[in-house]
């Protein structure tokens, strides 16, 4: 099912995250999954809702958790958003918290990111001479502020800012490298906000986040192992209920806050990014002579 939409703001979401929109009454106008240098990006949805256009696609999966953080292909998808014409992306990421002050169910804005896994790849511009281009600020500071801007009066506590800590997985982190990125300043840890952040930049495009708390990180506070249940046992049943509440709140949020980011000015360094490279002669204007 394709349509002729080209809207200029895409969500990149939890799985199955269209579900939510049909339900919400938002009407999906087509589906397609397209094809990249990179390979096949995952199926992109296109909405509108009260007049208002977004694309939206679930990086893990349509119907289940079908691919796990290390295996998502940000390379196609971001390659996708960006030839149709997306300008911005505001990425949902689910993390866990570093910090007793941030419970799960709690919304957070980030600002800031910490690396610490090896996964990748990090770059469209592997073997050439550009690519290399500040990361500060690193969310688009008219996107954050737009989004700050608009949580006010939703039912859950807002952070609004936090140091996401990017690890590699699937496996879940030690107590120890929790301990350690606490002692960085980290506030949330999870796998699915990098690469994907760095590639959107390096395509110019805008990107923001919007986290919600699931779990408190290991060693955070002690929790029996218990087999058979999502975190084994790392999130109580009352703190899997908040984030339910939160889940179930995450289409009204979205299409609170999607046009406010729509509306928001590119008076950013996003659309600028990769100036240097085209004063310099190395690109030209046209972004699909860039990646390789």
């Amino acid at each position: 099912m394709n349509c002729q939409m080209n809207p200029k703001i895409a969500l990149i979401a939890r799985v199955g995250a269209h579900k939510g929109f049909l339900e919400a009454g938002a009407e999906r106008r087509g589906v397609q999954v397209y094809d990249t240098p990179y390979g096949p990006s995952r199926p992109v949805h296109f909405f509108r809702s009260d007049g208002f256009e977004f694309a939206l696609l679930s990086r893990h999966g349509e119907a289940g958790y079908e691919i796990s953080a290390p295996f998502i292909n940000s390379r196609a998808n971001l390659y996708a958003l960006k030839d149709l014409g997306v300008e911005k992306v505001l990425g949902w990421v689910a993390p866990g918290s570093l910090q007793m002050e941030m419970a799960p169910g709690d919304l957070v804005v980030p600002h800031d990111v910490l690396d610490e896994g090896q996964g990748g790849p990090h770059t469209f511009y592997a073997g050439v001479g550009w690519g290399f281009i500040r990361h500060n600020p690193l969310f688009c500071p008219e996107m954050r502020g737009a989004l700050l801007g608009s949580l006010p009066g939703v039912p859950f506590r807002v952070h609004d800012q936090g140091v996401y800590v990017a690890t590699t997985g699937p496996r879940l982190e030690t107590a120890a490298e929790v301990r350690k990125f606490r002692h960085f300043g980290g506030a949330l840890v999870g796998q699915t906000l990098v690469p994907e952040v760095f590639l959107a930049r390096e395509l110019e495009i805008c990107y923001a986040a919007l986290a919600y708390a699931v779990n408190y990180a290991e060693g955070l506070v002690e929790r029996p192992y218990q087999p058979g249940v999502l975190f084994e046992g790392l999130a109580t049943p009352e703190e899997m209920s908040r984030v339910a509440a939160v889940e179930r709140a995450f289409p009204e949020i979205i299409l609170k806050v999607l046009p406010a980011l729509a509306a928001a000015p590119r008076s950013c360094p996003c659309p600028r990014l990769m100036e240097r490279y085209r004063l310099r002669g190395d690109i030209g204007d046209y972004w699909k002579t860039w990646v390789r």
